[in-house]
C-alpha cells in the first residue's frame, strides 16, 4: 500500500493538502512497516488545487494521503479519485502512518479562521 504525506520540508506532516507541492510517498509493507519515503515535488499545474479533475496525476495509485489540513472540496475530490484523505495533528510522518494503520489518528487541531477561509475558497473552486 502506498501512502502520501504532505510535507513542505520533507521531514514533518504539514497542510494545506490542496496546495501542497512537496510529498513523501511511503510504500508500506504488508506488516505495516513504512519503507524509506520517496520525495515527490509537484509542478504548479500538478498541485491538487489547480490540477484538472480526472487528469492523470503523479499521486495516482496511492491508497491514502495524510496532511494537517484540507478543505472540504479537496476531501471530496480525493474520495472521487479513490484516495482516502486523512487529517491529523501528528507532525511525524511515520507516526502518522502508524496511527492511520492502527485506526488511532489524532484529529487535527481546530482552525476556525483557516476552516472559514477554506470553505470560502471552496465556494468558488472547481473541485466541489
Amino acid at each position: 500500500m502506498k501512502i502520501a504525506v504532505a510535507s513542505s520540508d520533507f521531514a514533518t506532516v504539514t497542510g494545506h493538502a490542496g496546495r501542497a507541492r512537496k510529498w513523501l510517498v511511503y510504500d508500506v509493507a504488508a506488516d505495516g512497516a513504512p519503507g524509506t519515503p520517496q520525495r515527490l515535488e509537484l509542478t504548479g499545474d500538478e498541485v491538487f488545487h489547480y490540477a484538472e479533475d480526472g487528469r492523470p496525476h503523479a499521486l495516482d495509485g496511492i491508497s491514502a494521503l495524510i496532511a494537517q489540513s484540507a478543505g472540504d472540496g479537496f476531501l471530496k475530490n480525493m474520495e472521487k479519485r479513490g484516495i482516502r484523505p486523512v487529517l491529523t495533528a501528528e507532525t511525524d510522518p511515520v507516526a502518522a502512518i502508524r496511527a492511520l494503520l492502527a485506526d488511532s489518528v489524532t484529529p487535527p487541531k481546530p482552525r476556525p479562521i483557516g476552516a472559514l477561509l477554506c470553505k470560502t475558497i471552496d465556494l468558488f473552486s472547481k473541485h466541489k
